[in-house]
């Protein structure tokens, strides 16, 4: 009896060893195949942020977003007062249609009734020339007949001065009536059109101003702070909302100088969180530093923070955001 249960007892020994060898072959196996290249690095996520904010100076209706949210490209995050810039746009448009008609006025010329107006005033300007004319020759006569005793030195000065400014009066009628025929001089019409594109290129940069008024996400993205609120005055110089760039992600690691002619660029790798452990992601180096570097503080032990290092980064494809910034990573490099 004794000698059978001895012998069941090696038995079921020599079973436990073999499946612990099993064991063991299977996970350095998977080990290998995960990192054939033996070699790991570890390092720390990193991703692009956007400091976002309004390029307007005014207060904060709305903001649709809050912190964790993720966005996407052309989304809408918030909004400014509009009261005033769209007033300013309406007197824009308004300034715009006066431009339009001293344009249009300008091209059509002068009207027929204004040039049959312009020539009956040549007619009344003609007329007061003959009247003058011949009150200056009258008086002229009379000195002469008198021998200077009918009219006085003074009338007969008047009457010359009267009938030289008619004849002026006159040519100036003549020239407006002139003028009238002709129409605008072609400087004025460019003068006006200059004018009109002007008026059109304010309110081009008023409506520029109204869409700067809509806070946009520029790209997809996942929100990591919200600055400002509803009430706060906005300016250019004051981030709205801090986002964090889906794309592109990478984790930046250090690889001893001994080890840096294993790495190519392209090279494939599993990256792996703590907090995802048997789920590795992904990953390819896309950098490597030509520049060696004493070991950051917070990477290496202090038996080793005085070696030279490489950086070096795996980019990572993570639509799901799992990777969150500034998360350790441990990286296992493959072929």
């Amino acid at each position: 009896m004794y000698i059978g249960t001895n012998k069941i007892l090696r038995v079921f020994i020599i079973f436990l060893a073999i499946m612990l060898f099993l064991a063991i072959y299977l996970y350095y196996t998977n080990r290998t195949n995960l990192n054939p290249l033996g070699l790991t690095l570890y390092g720390n996520i990193e991703q692009r942020q956007i400091s976002l904010a309004f390029n307007a100076n005014e207060r904060i209706t709305e903001l649709f977003v809050e912190e964790g949210d993720s966005v996407i490209k052309g989304q809408l995050l918030g909004k400014l007062d509009t009261r005033t810039i769209r007033q300013q746009i309406k007197k824009a448009q308004a300034q715009i249609k006066a431009n339009e008609a001293a344009l249009l006025r300008l091209k059509n010329g002068s009207r027929p009734q204004e040039i049959e107006q312009a020539k009956a005033v040549v007619n009344v300007a003609k007329a007061d020339v003959e009247h003058k004319k011949k009150l200056y020759n009258r008086y002229t006569n009379i000195v002469k007949m008198t021998n200077g005793q009918g009219i006085s030195k003074q009338n007969l000065d008047e009457s010359r001065a009267d009938y030289n400014a008619s004849l002026a009066t006159l040519d100036n009628k003549k020239l407006a009536l002139e003028l009238a025929e002709i129409g605008p001089r072609i400087e004025d019409i460019n003068q006006a059109q200059a004018i009109l594109k002007s008026s059109m290129a304010d309110l081009a940069i008023l409506n520029r101003q109204l869409e700067e008024s809509y806070l946009i996400a520029p790209a997809d993205a996942f929100v990591r702070a919200r600055i400002l609120e509803v009430g706060d005055m906005a300016s250019s110089q004051k981030p709205v909302y801090t986002l964090a760039l889906i794309s592109p992600k990478w984790v930046r690691a250090y690889v001893p100088e001994a080890d840096l002619g294993k790495i190519k660029q392209g090279m494939h790798a599993n990256i792996i969180s703590d907090s995802f452990p048997d789920t590795p992601i992904e990953g390819q180096v896309g950098f490597i530093s030509s520049n060696a570097e004493f070991t950051p503080k917070y990477i290496q032990t202090e038996e080793l923070r005085t070696a030279l290092v490489y950086e070096i980064r795996i980019y990572v494809k993570d639509p799901t955001n799992q990777l969150k910034l500034g998360m350790p990573i441990t990286v296992k490099l493959r072929d």
